[in-house]
């Protein structure tokens, strides 16, 4: 009885061992952003998401985990000839992702390796279609024509290439040496240009400056010449209005008594120089009559004052 009861407990327990090992057999966790597919009996079956998922046991099997994570393969250095015949070393960087894990399965042996293959051969035929120069400063346009060309390539695969990026690009080493010798020269061109404009311009500046010097002088010199002439005008009128005063001071003053024997005495005092000086000039003097008299004089002056005030009173 006892060894019967044994047997039945041996038999529960694996019983129960079974049955755990069905259950952990066919509950499948499928991981966020990864993909199972599942075969029964060798035959595509279904994909399981992420999740709790469950399969036959020992019918069904997991025969492929795929991640739909977008994923970044280094695409090797490769020689590329371009559109003018210029051998290039070129590498990149292509970043995908599996849109559906059935075609990435079953659409190619090895997708990782086919979409790197097909990067390689599409930058060689893109490169090939553009000149040297292009390359260079066109390499925004050749990512982009590199990513479409690769997405109608990998459609059945269930790829979809997200980006591409060449990340260098290495002439031979003529070609180097000559863009270098270029470049030198383009900024010699540039320097050269720039030396020249700050030439031109400094003349430019000097003949402003020149210019600008002479007009202040002229200006300056015209307006000396200008308060010159207005002083030397000013002390005409000054003077002018000044002998016109003496002349009209000694007009009144020869209207009275006293101003006619002042004139009087003036005049026989001139007449009497006048003579001295006609002395020392000349050793014969030829005097009319009584000329020699300075009353004489005197009354001559005199009597032709009266005269012109007699005509002037008559007048």
């Amino acid at each position: 009885m006892e060894e019967i009861l044994g047997y039945i407990l041996r038999v529960e327990v694996f019983t129960l061992i079974f049955v755990l090992i069905l259950l952990k057999s066919s509950i499948k966790f499928v991981p966020q952003n990864r993909a199972y597919i599942i075969e029964r009996f060798g035959k595509f079956q279904s994909t399981k998401e992420a999740g709790l998922n469950f399969i036959i046991p020992f019918i069904d099997r997991v025969s492929a985990d795929r991640s739909l994570k977008e994923q970044a393969v280094d695409v090797p250095e490769q020689s590329a000839i371009t559109k003018d015949n210029i051998s290039l070393s070129v590498d990149g960087v292509l970043y995908f992702r599996v849109l559906d894990p059935y075609k990435a399965t079953y659409g190619v042996e090895e997708y990782v390796f086919a979409v790197t293959q097909l990067a390689q051969t599409t930058m060689r035929s893109e490169l090939g279609k553009m000149e040297l120069d292009k390359t260079f400063e066109e390499r925004d346009l050749l990512n982009t024509n590199i990513v479409t060309s690769i997405n109608s390539a990998a459609g059945p695969w269930g790829i979809q290439v997200m980006r591409y990026e060449i990340k260098d690009i290495v002439p031979p080493n003529s070609v180097m040496e000559a863009m270098e010798a270029q470049m030198k020269a383009e900024r010699v061109k540039r320097a050269q240009i720039l030396e020249s404009e700050g030439d031109r311009q400094a003349a430019i500046n000097r003949a402003e400056g020149e210019k600008a010097s002479v007009v202040l002088a002229a200006e300056a010199d015209k307006s000396e010449q200008i308060l010159r002439a207005q002083g030397e005008a000013s002390a005409i009128v000054a003077v002018a209005e000044a002998q016109a005063e003496a002349l009209r001071k000694v007009g009144e003053a020869a209207n009275t008594d006293e101003g006619q024997k002042a004139i009087e005495l003036d005049l026989a005092t001139k007449a009497i120089d006048a003579k001295h000086a006609i002395a020392k000039e000349s050793s014969v003097v030829l005097l009319p009559d009584g000329a020699t008299d300075a009353g004489s004089i005197v009354a001559q002056a005199t009597s032709i004052i009266q005269k012109l005030k007699g005509e002037k009173s008559g007048g």
